[in-house]
């Protein structure tokens, strides 16, 4: 498994973090009374900001977001942006979990506005590489894949060894 320094995990948490808020009004417009995926996210941001870190505060708000997009299923934009809130807080615990959130982010944007899949998606993939501490950049490229089909857009992880 590929090791970061604790600087980059944090960089990598708030990296994170921004690219689930970027789709966080995909499930609040769904979802108003539902605070669970901003809550992930504001958990995210108070450990990269005070560095403290509770196993029990980041599984909880991970579970919470991820919870909160199973009930919301029906409507797959706010179900992948309330996993991409989910993936970022776990970025406290484990690194990669960093890449789950841009990859979810990616597929809330798709599911969006599925007539502009792939436009919205090159863009959105374009700011989360954009937006990554120069130096996780090409690791970024290197996870985030996105493939064109005949009549579809692919979204995928890419993992090895290290991940």
């Amino acid at each position: 498994m590929k090791k970061y320094h604790k600087q980059d995990q944090k960089l990598l948490a708030t990296w994170a973090a921004d690219c689930a808020d970027r789709v966080l009004t995909l499930f609040e417009k769904a979802h108003p009374s539902d605070d669970r995926p901003k809550k992930a996210i504001e958990t995210c941001r108070r450990w990269v900001y005070t560095d403290e870190f509770t196993m029990a505060n980041i599984r909880s708000a991970s579970l919470r977001a991820h919870a909160a997009a199973r009930e919301a299923k029906a409507n797959p934009a706010a179900c992948f942006a309330a996993r991409a809130a989910g993936h970022a807080v776990a970025t406290a615990h484990v690194p990669q979990h960093a890449f789950g959130a841009a990859y979810y982010a990616l597929k809330a944007t798709a599911a969006a506005d599925p007539h502009r899949a792939e436009t919205n998606v090159f863009k959105e993939l374009q700011w989360q590489s954009q937006h990554i501490a120069p130096h996780l950049k090409t690791e970024v490229l290197r996870r985030l894949i996105i493939q064109k089909g005949k009549n579809c857009i692919t979204i995928k992880i890419q993992k090895d060894a290290d991940f």
